[in-house]
């Protein structure tokens, strides 16, 4: 699934003039769509078809992270210096269906008297992939294990009733989450492992046995 964010990002990441990269479908967006469609030679509807979205997003030997639709996201990130052998994954620990900005993650964090947030990556609920802490920066998602990972995170992980863990993923964050993983685990070819919190520490997060997911079968 490709959201309107994705695409302007994307277009703005080639050159084209989208307006904000604001998620709504306006004319702005339109007319840089249409104008990205008439330079590659197909059709200039304005529409994201599957061929459209194959070359914005294209595979190549030399980039296999762009055929990911975090690849707009992940492109940005300068690479860490750093050795980066793991991904660990969270969740946010918030209510099934209530969406959480990086913004307010990141003021949690500020008043834990953290530098800034503490994942990488941030899920929201329709499977768009925000950028959190930069990777060139050590995260602070779980304690010991820091320096060589990197931290993504999903929105949710609690039942409704907003203390009982549920693996409450979307289906579009899982998809997202998957393809998310696969384009760190492209950038960085020394990962050798994604795993859960629940692995380093005493707690559900993130509220699914990430060992017996398709994310644990990736590496």
């Amino acid at each position: 699934m490709t959201t309107t964010l994705q695409v302007q990002e994307r277009l703005i990441a080639l050159g084209y003039k989208p307006g904000l990269a604001d998620g709504i479908d306006g004319p702005k967006t339109r007319e840089a769509l249409k104008a990205f469609q008439r330079d590659k030679g197909v059709t200039a509807d304005g529409i994201v078809g599957p061929r459209t979205i194959a070359l914005l997003f294209p595979l190549t030997s030399s980039n296999p992270i762009a055929s990911s639709i975090a690849s707009t996201v992940i492109l940005k990130q300068p690479e860490a210096t750093r050795k980066i052998t793991e991904i660990i994954v969270h969740c946010t620990a918030t209510p099934e269906g209530r969406e959480v900005s990086v913004d307010t993650i990141r003021s949690w964090h500020l008043a834990n008297g953290w530098k800034d947030i503490g994942y990488h990556y941030v899920v929201a609920l329709d499977g768009t992939v925000r950028p959190g802490r930069a990777e060139a920066q050590i995260g602070s998602h779980v304690a010991g294990h820091n320096s060589g990972t990197i931290g993504i995170v999903y929105v949710g992980g609690v039942a409704a009733d907003g203390k009982t863990p549920k693996d409450t993923r979307t289906a579009a964050q899982k998809s997202a989450l998957l393809d998310l993983a696969k384009a760190l685990i492209a950038k960085y070819p020394a990962i050798k492992e994604v795993a859960g919190h629940n692995q380093y520490a005493a707690k559900a997060c993130p509220s699914f046995d990430v060992r017996k997911d398709a994310l644990g079968s990736l590496v």
